[in-house]
């Protein structure tokens, strides 16, 4: 292909770097893994709760490799990155001597460290004499100086820290204020203030005793011995019919110890009161579970049935008694500790619904209590809260949690004055920061978004997913005691705040400078910056702002006055964000642009403001290194045409294993297991301008896009990095990305400009067909109907029935299936939660032991059809037969329509007996359909046990408890 952009010549120019060369992504990406064990992580993840930060090793990769120069040895690279044991590897490069440790993995005795003799990298630091190494080869590159490293978007702030670690000039910069008082307690007070171990457990103290004091009263002690620490928490609405109430619990456990065992409450009905009382039991010793079933509490989906007649109050109906105000709380069981160690749980006294009563009558009687958190909620698009009546931010508390967080407020107020007294400015500030943070985590675990997490026994975190749900068990958390109170929290962040310390201390006069704005009008000099390192903001998958509300509101009323600048809405910015937020366009959202098109255009036009910001303090030949973690191809659409029209030359993409495969809290959403590092460089002569650059004919790049697609998917599936098969296709969107941009502009032959999307959908289906050829063997897929190819290739790509919208509609466009117009009329597929879900033949096929005037309209395959035009249709309704009426009238059917030498009805079948999950239900009906005689009637050249070593017996399944 012809090179169409002057920028690439002057590139040539440029010093290399590492990053636009060969790097160690296989040892990198092992150590991103080994990272992920939530026993054990970096002390920045538990300074207070943030979201999608970067792995140590990947963000001192990515700052390493985009200033250091081409040419540096992957050993040397490793090394200074603290990968690798320090008494040599007898021969072997560090590469393959972590690989072989990999390998080995499972097999090790004792911890991992003991395995790879070598601790986490995010533990070591780099020393005097490594940074003295780095440090002159750096001023060899960058003429005599140390490059400045710029993070504009510096969220959780693991890339400035790394940076800061190899004593670097560093700047980071964040736009909202709860992850940018973290990255002052890391780039400021930790490098600049030191150790505050003494101050802190003083001032600490202080305010623990003020607050614990006043909150006893609503907090009692069964006895001395005994303190309440958690309170499970439920609501309960009046049964329309009998009056009696009815408790919103969907389980009765309160610490569940296996799918059979642990504690409950178990309910009682009051006839006098026409109310639930609990006793609090323990299964399996002291009561039977034919007797009482914890799995079983009264509220469903579909509604909530009372525990006194058989009434089933309606979903809709709850939430209008909700919206209305008309349920109660409740507390059914209370955990506690014993003075010298243990817990225990007990069911619920007077005495605690009496506390729950003062509770409520001090939030009406205080008055500075009382106009607390009355800021109206942002109601987001992915909001579960609102709908029931929680639009002002004091309804995401109970009173009872109100007041507890408001007395620690309290007696930080009292304290604060002294504080200022007893210690410089800068001291101060730290001190104050960090007290405030203590109280703004412990909300994350005591708010009515806080689940009950039954396996601890204690309220999970509320930010735990992507939005604010209200839960129907929570906890009542007393922060004066047990796991989780406010001197445990005080304790997580003093000493990930001492270890920051300790990762800086032999670092004399660090150079680091934390900003507080929008990246794309940033406080920095032009041409001032040699290297960006940027995690951007993922597009659609998490709304930062919004979620972070819940810890603004309570910091502004801390830290307001000490920066009145950060603080200065009710909430915090949702204009600046960079974010595709769909609510913010539900009114002015039509039929000729929706909302999810104004977000996606707002996006790419804030991505182009901040990428054009730092186009312009970049120096000449100046380096941008984007991390990006994201599924969706409109993600990569935007951020690449964002990157071009900047004016960056994109010079590298790397692809890097950065998460736990399948993790809980990104399962369905936006977001990737594998981070893709792509690169570009200001060119020396920045003045060049789009309209100088000659267009390119779609038809010349769509070959070289589709051929770099391919190679660059053989070599990830060959290289042996730990990558899934959806990322395997993300990880081909960066050379993709390279040849478009080398070729940029792009236009078709009516002289109309090609979107980076184009050439995305041609890698997506190029790839596709390589994992065609790597996983799936037999004959004829080639040649099926375009619906079955793309049902059997959204099994094969995502391995889920369930998965992003807009990867099975980039799917469906490369085998050229529009899957809005078939959704209705083959029910392949319906919406979850705005996701794809694939249907199971259980979901389509008629019942054929019903009279067909009796078989519901909404099923759209007939089993009783001759022919079929969908080969998954005959494959269905085969399974279906089978399962109903059993082997032999399925043999029959099956002659009957000649599938025996139908090659696409058993390409079909064997295909999914490929992609399907093992033991599931749905792979266990087409493995029946080819086993036994029914496999002779096809004639069928295979079995299922050519697929799976699993065994085949039938009946062995394990419960969804065994593997909780």
């Amino acid at each position: 292909m012809t090179q169409n952009n002057p920028d690439i010549d002057e590139q040539s120019e440029l010093d290399q770097l590492a990053i636009e060369g060969n790097l160690p992504l296989k040892a990198v990406g092992i150590e991103n893994l080994k990272e992920a064990n939530p026993q054990h992580m970096p002390p920045h993840r538990y300074l207070h709760p943030w979201f999608a930060r970067r792995p140590t090793p990947a963000s001192r990769l990515a700052v390493l490799a985009s200033v250091l120069p081409s040419g540096v040895d992957a050993d040397d690279l490793l090394r200074w990155m603290q990968i690798g044991p320090s008494q040599g590897t007898d021969g072997e490069s560090i590469v393959e001597y972590v690989a072989r440790k990999k390998s080995k993995e499972d097999e090790r005795d004792g911890t991992l460290q003991d395995h790879y003799d070598y601790p986490r990298p995010f533990t070591q630091s780099p020393s005097e004499n490594e940074r003295n190494e780095i440090h002159q080869l750096l001023r060899r590159q960058w003429d005599g100086e140390l490059p400045t490293v710029l993070d504009p978007t510096a969220g959780g702030g693991v890339i400035p820290f790394e940076a800061l670690r190899y004593d670097l000039p560093t700047i980071a910069n964040e736009l909202n204020p709860i992850p940018s008082l973290m990255l002052k307690v890391m780039n400021e007070y930790a490098p600049k203030v030191g150790s505050l171990q003494s101050e802190l457990n003083r001032w600490s103290d202080k305010v623990d005793e003020l607050a614990s004091e006043r909150l006893e009263e609503y907090f009692p002690s069964e006895n001395d011995r005994r303190s309440p620490s958690h309170y499970a928490c439920t609501y309960t609405v009046t049964c329309p019919d009998c009056g009696f109430e009815i408790p919103l619990v969907k389980k009765w456990w309160l610490q569940k110890q296996s799918s059979t065992s642990g504690v409950a409450a178990r309910p009682h009905l009051n006839e006098e009161t026409k109310s639930v009382e609990y006793d609090c039991v323990r299964l399996p010793d002291e009561v039977s579970k034919n007797e009482f079933n914890p799995q079983n509490g009264p509220h469903s989906r579909s509604g909530a049935e009372c525990l006194n007649c058989p009434v089933v109050m309606e979903s809709d109906d709850i939430r209008t008694a909700f919206k209305n105000g008309e349920y109660d709380t409740t507390v059914y069981g209370v955990k506690y500790v014993n003075d010298g160690s243990g817990s225990g749980w007990r069911a619920p006294t007077k005495e605690d619904y009496k506390a729950c009563e003062k509770a409520s009558e001090r939030t009406e009687s205080d008055f500075r209590l009382n106009t607390i958190l009355t800021q109206d909620r942002y109601i987001g698009d992915e909001d579960r809260a609102g709908p029931y009546g929680v639009t002002k931010w004091r309804d995401a508390f109970t009173d009872r949690q109100l007041v507890t967080h408001y007395e620690y407020h309290q007696a930080f107020e009292e304290v604060e004055d002294e504080i200022r007294e007893s210690h410089s400015e800068k001291e101060a500030e730290a001190i104050l920061t960090i007290l405030s943070l203590v109280s703004s985590k412990a909300i994350d675990r005591n708010t009515r978004f806080a689940p009950l997490d039954t396996g601890k026994g204690y309220p999970a975190n509320a930010l735990g997913g992507k939005h604010f749900t209200l839960q129907w068990s929570f906890v009542d958390n007393n922060l004066c005691a047990g796991n989780q109170s406010w001197k445990d929290n005080f304790n997580r962040i003093r000493d990930s705040y001492e270890e920051l310390v300790s990762y800086l201390q032999d670092i004399e006069d660090p150079e680091s400078e934390v900003l507080v704005g929008d990246a794309a009008n940033l406080d920095i000099e032009t041409n001032t910056v040699q290297a960006v390192v940027i995690d951007p903001p993922y597009y659609d998958s998490i709304i930062y702002s919004e979620l972070s509300d819940i810890c603004y509101v309570w910091l502004k009323e801390y830290l307001g006055d000490t920066f009145p600048e950060m603080f200065t809405g009710e909430l915090s910015d949702k204009d600046d964000e960079a974010v595709a937020n769909v609510a913010e366009y539900e009114k002015v959202a039509d039929s000729s642009k929706s909302k999810k098109e104004f977000a996606s255009e707002d996006y790419e036009d804030k991505m182009a403001e901040i990428f054009q910001e730092l186009y312009r303090v970049l120096e000449p030949g100046g380096v941008m290194t984007v991390m990006f973690t994201h599924k969706e191809s409109s993600a990569w659409d935007t951020l690449t045409k964002s990157l071009i029209r900047s004016g960056f030359t994109v010079t590298s993409t790397h692809p890097i294993t950065s998460e736990m495969p399948q993790r809980t809290d990104t399962r369905g959403g936006g977001s990737a297991d594998s981070t893709l590092l792509l690169t570009g460089r200001k060119p020396v002569d920045a003045n060049q301008h789009e309209t100088d650059l000659i267009p390119t004919l779609w038809n010349d790049v769509r070959t070289d896009t589709r051929d770099v697609a391919k190679n660059a998917a053989r070599e990830l599936l060959n290289s042996g990095l730990s990558l899934t098969k959806t990322d395997v296709i993300i990880s081909a969107f960066g050379p993709t990305l390279k040849v478009y941009a080398d070729a940029y502009p792009v236009v078709d032959d009516q002289d109309n400009e090609v979107p980076p999307r184009r050439a995305l959908e041609e890698a997506r289906e190029a790839v596709t067909r390589v994992l065609v050829e790597e996983y799936l063997e037999g004959e004829g897929l080639g040649d099926l109907d375009d619906i079955t190819e793309w049902y059997i290739l959204s099994w094969l790509v995502h391995e889920s029935d369930t998965f992003h919208y807009d990867d099975g509609h980039q799917l469906g466009l490369g085998v050229g299936v529009d899957i809005d117009e078939i959704k209705r009329s083959t029910k392949i597929w319906g919406k979850k939660r705005g996701d794809i879900q694939l249907k199971a033949h259980e979901d389509r096929v008629q019942d054929i032991t019903l009279p067909p005037e009796e078989r519901s309209n909404r099923t759209p395959v007939d089993p009783e059809a001759l022919s079929f035009t969908i080969a998954l249709d005959a494959v269905h309704a085969a399974m279906h037969v089978y399962e109903k009426q059993g082997e032999d009238i399925a043999i029959d059917w099956l002659k009957e329509r000649n599938f025996d030498t139908d090659a696409g009805f058993k390409a079909t079948l064997k295909a999914l007996l490929q992609v399907l999950p093992q033991r599931g239900s749905e792979w266990e009906a087409a493995r029946d359909l080819a086993l036994g005689r029914t496999h002779d009637a096809l004639g069928l050249e295979f079995t299922p046990t050519d697929f799976t070593d699993v065994s085949e017996d039938r009946h062995e399944q394990s419960e969804l408890g065994d593997h909780a």
